[in-house]
């Protein structure tokens, strides 16, 4: 047995919080009848959406993906925005591995690996994802030192994680974030009187966006498919052992 959002989010279909809101919303079938979030499944079972058949991959993708700004990394069509999948002609359905806002550009994963996305998005995994950015008035030391050892955040009433920051311009520079919060960069920035006037993201975890062209996107090599999951699989473990030392 498995449940069906798990399901879902394995065959490529979706993720499993965007399976749940399709079955909140009638939108799924499972032998006929109509789904219920966290139900599971057998081997068996026949799950359609929008009446289409849903069938596990044969074969695992992951892709990386050079974002343009002013498209969003979602699967919701409901506000007519111009979403990511609009601009990547693949012939498997691939979905994103977490945002990047609308206005920043660059990298960002899509897979038609339901799990590998999970394990990415934990935030608790401290995965490393590398930006650079470009402000409207020269930076301080001050505001380097400030951004480095972490920033309250009053509108989300949160502090960020100490982070790597160093000086790469006049007004530029390069930040590498363990987590994120949304718009969690220009939010920082704007504590220090700074709008981000440019954000690319130009690596998650192994993963660099080099010379890829904005609204392109490649498979990853072996070598970085093989390190990639290597990292989840040392995180992953990881976790599981703090757990167990709470315990």
């Amino acid at each position: 047995m498995i449940r069906l959002n798990k399901f879902l989010s394995e065959a490529g279909f979706c993720s499993r919080r965007e399976a749940d809101r399709l079955a909140l919303a009638g939108r799924i079938t499972v032998n006929g009848a109509a789904a219920a979030p966290g139900m599971k499944i057998d081997e068996n079972s026949v799950v359609r959406v929008d009446g289409r058949l849903v069938v596990p991959v044969a074969r695992k993708v992951i892709l990386a993906v050079n974002k343009p700004a002013g498209v969003v990394c979602t699967t919701d069509r409901r506000w007519n925005d111009r979403l990511l999948e609009d601009i990547i002609d693949y012939p498997d359905r691939v979905f994103p591995v977490g945002r990047l806002d609308k206005d920043s550009q660059g990298l960002i994963l899509m897979t038609n690996q339901g799990e590998l996305l999970n394990r990415i998005m934990k935030a608790g995994n401290y995965h490393e994802k590398e930006y650079q950015v470009r402000v409207d008035h020269p930076i301080t030391q001050e505001f380097l030192e400030g951004m480095a050892q972490g920033v309250y955040l009053q509108e989300l009433d949160k502090t960020t994680r100490p982070c790597r920051i160093w000086q790469s311009g006049n007004q530029s520079f390069h930040i590498v974030l363990t987590q994120g919060l949304n718009r969690q960069i220009r939010r920082m920035c704007s504590v220090f009187g700074y709008r981000v006037a440019a954000l690319t993201r130009i690596r998650i975890m192994n993963i660099r966006l080099g010379d890829l062209p904005s609204g392109q996107y490649r498979e990853l090599t072996r070598e970085e498919t093989d390190t990639l999951m290597n990292m989840l699989k040392e995180s992953l473990n990881n976790t599981e052992l703090k757990w167990e030392k709470k315990k």
